[in-house]
């Protein structure tokens, strides 16, 4: 090899060495950022939903911040070891929002131990409760009520409880909902049923 090609060998050889060193700081630099992105959570968002009235068994994990609203005199109960994403970094396929989780006045919802939600949308008007080791896909939707009139009305307008339909979903234990079903109200979804993606689970007439 020419004294030439040595020095540019050498060039390159030198360069790619700073760039890979560069490369595993910058990869360490996220490996601490997301560590303790992780405790901040782990502390912060705890706090924000104990604040809020949320009853947080042990060793639930949070990754981001979750969207909570509680009606008054309502529960929102995590049970040991539950796991809410909020984050699309933190989850394979990505999420559209954070965990939503909504009650109206004098409703319940309830998640039970070891089941972990991604990014779903859980509106209890009367009661929701999701069993142990469930597992919720990305973005799924779980609401039990019609929200609005089904008389036609003044539906627009109409917030009358009584005109408004609205009756329990019960999950049972080790169910796997899968991305961006939807569950509607008075749906029993029974012990280690799998749902598929975008699928549609209503009350059995």
């Amino acid at each position: 090899m020419s004294l030439i090609g040595r020095v540019n060998f050498r060039i390159l050889y030198i360069y790619l060495l700073k760039t890979y060193n560069n490369i595993c700081m910058y990869e360490l630099i996220i490996k601490i950022y997301y560590k303790y992105l992780k405790i901040f959570w782990s502390i912060f968002v705890k706090i924000h939903l104990k604040l809020l009235g949320v009853k947080i068994g042990k060793n639930v994990t949070f990754f981001g911040f979750p969207l909570v609203n509680l009606g008054k005199n309502s529960e929102i109960i995590l049970m040991d070891n539950v796991t809410l994403c909020s984050d699309s970094r933190f989850t394979q396929i990505g999420i559209n929002h954070p965990v939503i989780l909504k009650t109206s006045d004098n409703a319940k919802l309830i998640i039970g131990e070891d089941t972990g939600i991604s990014g779903g949308t859980i509106y209890a008007n009367k009661k929701v409760k999701i069993g142990n080791e469930c597992l919720i896909g990305a973005d799924v939707k779980i609401f039990d009520t019609n929200f609005h009139s089904l008389k036609a009305l003044n539906r627009r307008h109409n917030t009358k409880q009584e005109d408004i339909s609205s009756k329990e979903i019960i999950i049972e234990d080790n169910c796997f909902i899968g991305t961006g079903a939807i569950i509607l109200k008075g749906s029993l979804v029974k012990k280690d049923t799998v749902i598929p993606a975008k699928a549609i689970v209503r009350e059995k007439k």
